[in-house]
């Protein structure tokens, strides 16, 4: 019997997906007698595939100067665009640029019409996106995306097709920018695009989802890219984002013991990818769901691992520190990455945690302004995940700054929306805060029935630092007396007192750490509630109840 050709294997391999065979079969093909330039590609694609970046930058570089000798420039040009855009991607900025550049160079003095004029329009339109021009970077793409369907070329159409939608989400059209991002993926899904350029395009999708909070989207292209990835063997790339993200979404759904496992097989994953940026990612999210379960010092491993790889440790490790009892040290970084955070998405992570660190250190001001920008960013998007996340700020304020009956409203809105999302340990965190709101106000029976369900909660997904201020709450509640005479609110006794002192309005601002317009407020409540028409009366009220 002859011997099965390893070329023949291999692109049979190739056809199959079989990244993996594909790669060792025509490896050994090119070892017999060197692979011709179309098999030199297809050796390239395999080897990315599975993981051998390296491998694969050198085989592009051979199979460019194979298409060269054949007089095929259009092909040659084709190679040099993947090369350089996996050097790039890789960080290896001057190397990706100048292949390029050379890329350029071969179009121009070959003078051809072909597609790959398109390709090499990509660089520069992401240059324009990323530059904080995407008006710009969007009709780059128009035109991209008109080239490829001149050639009816479904990679470069599926590229243009997302910097268009990117362009767009960049411009605040996020509802334009969807649609586009979906048709990118129609395409993707249904197997028109080649394998490469599909990754990318997933990948793309999904953190632009994730950067508009578009959490249904976000969720069904992870589904999807999970799907896809799991039909190609041995496939490296992707699937550790691919990781990342179920794990997001399964911490989300109070999924955490799923959750832990996808991002520690992401770490593991993404360990035979050094320089892979997504490992950062991977480390941070562990670093989250370790923080949440109280695991405080496996936790901190994470996230200075994580900072290690490039990604931003914060709001993650100040949160950490204000659950460790240090929140001075927690208010310190979660201020400076305030500054220092420009970018939309980015910024309303650090605002999240900007309110509970400030809020917890008696600056309610602070929280405010916070959650005014909070307020506005969500205005520009269509997310009920953000307008859940900017209810319980503004809920946890209001409760804060002494004002318990206004903050029931938000905060119901919170758990209402977090209910709709299927979120329950968001959910869970809003009833604890609608607890203590009730509690002030004295209504203690439902009180004790929203403690009660975040507890059930907060114990089954193995929430300990939540849980145990459910438990401090419980015991407060256990040991408080009757209602406060004449149904005044703890804030409101905190400012009688100090207006039996002779403390004025500034000064019991100063004292309180809020400001003049809201002392008024709570004093005007006050007589209100008391009856009384003067700051005498109110202060013999005070003696005549013991409150002072």
């Amino acid at each position: 019997m002859g011997t099965v050709d390893p070329r023949i294997q291999g692109n049979a391999a190739y056809e199959r997906l079989a990244w993996r065979d594909a790669y060792e079969q025509l490896a050994a093909a090119d070892r017999l007698a060197p692979l011709g330039a179309d098999d030199l590609d297809r050796l390239a694609r395999a080897a990315y595939l599975v993981g051998s970046v390296d491998e694969a930058t050198g085989t592009w570089e051979r199979a460019h100067r194979a298409f060269l000798g054949r007089e095929d420039a259009a092909s040659a040009v084709r190679c040099a665009f993947w090369l350089g855009l996996t050097l790039v991607l890789r960080g290896e900025h001057a190397r990706g640029g100048g292949w390029l550049a050379r890329a350029r160079h071969i179009l121009e003095d070959a003078a051809l019409d072909c597609v790959e004029q398109g390709y090499l329009r990509i660089p520069m339109a992401l240059q324009a996106l990323n530059g904080d021009d995407p008006e710009a970077a969007r009709c780059s793409f128009v035109e991209i995306t008109e080239i490829a369907d001149r050639f009816d070329d479904a990679d470069l159409r599926a590229f243009g097709r997302l910097g268009q939608g990117q362009s767009l989400v960049a411009q605040g059209r996020a509802a334009q920018g969807v649609v586009m991002l979906d048709e990118a993926m129609v395409a993707v899904t249904a197997g028109e695009v080649s394998p490469v350029a599909s990754g990318i395009v997933y990948c793309a999708v999904i953190l632009a989802c994730r950067g508009i909070f578009d959490l249904r989207r976000m969720q069904e292209w992870t589904a999807a890219l999970s799907r896809w990835c799991a039909t190609q063997q041995d496939l490296q790339p992707y699937r550790g984002q691919c990781m990342v993200h179920r794990s997001e979404i399964m911490q989300l759904r109070g999924e955490w013991a799923g959750a832990m496992d996808e991002a520690r097989q992401a770490c593991e994953h993404l360990s035979a990818l050094p320089g892979d940026a997504v490992m950062g990612m991977a480390l941070y999210q562990r670093g989250e769901l370790l923080r949440l379960r109280g695991e405080f010092i496996r936790s901190e491993i994470c996230y200075r691992e994580a900072g290690d790889r490039g990604h931003s440790t914060q709001p993650g490790l100040a949160l950490l520190r204000l659950a460790q009892g240090r929140p001075d040290d927690a208010a310190a970084a979660i201020r400076r990455t305030l500054v220092e955070t420009e970018g939309a998405e980015e910024r309303i992570r650090v605002l999240v945690g900007y309110v509970e660190i400030e809020l917890a250190a008696g600056g309610i001001e602070d929280a405010q302004m916070a959650v005014d920008e909070l307020n506005k960013i969500a205005t520009g998007f269509d997310s009920p995940y953000l307008r859940a996340v900017a209810s319980y700020a503004h809920g946890s304020v209001l409760l804060a700054a002494g004002e318990p009956e206004a903050a029931c409203t938000p905060l119901r809105r919170a758990w209402v929306a977090w209910y709709e999302n299927e979120a329950p340990y968001e959910a869970a965190r809003v009833r604890l805060q609608m607890a203590r709101a009730y509690h002030q106000v004295g209504d203690h029976d439902t009180a004790e029935m929203e403690l009660e369900a975040a507890r059930q909660v907060f114990e089954q997904l193995g929430a300990v630092p939540a849980l145990q201020q459910v438990r401090e709450l419980m015991d407060r509640a256990g040991r408080a007396v009757s209602p406060s005479p004449g149904g005044l609110t703890p804030r409101e006794i905190e400012v009688l007192r100090l207006i039996a002192t002779g403390a004025q309005n500034r000064e019991i601002a100063e004292s309180l750490m809020i400001s003049d317009k809201t002392v008024a407020r709570h004093v005007s409540n006050m007589f209100t509630k008391l009856g009384v028409s003067s700051r005498a009366a109110a202060t013999a009220y005070a003696y005549e109840h013991d409150l002072v």
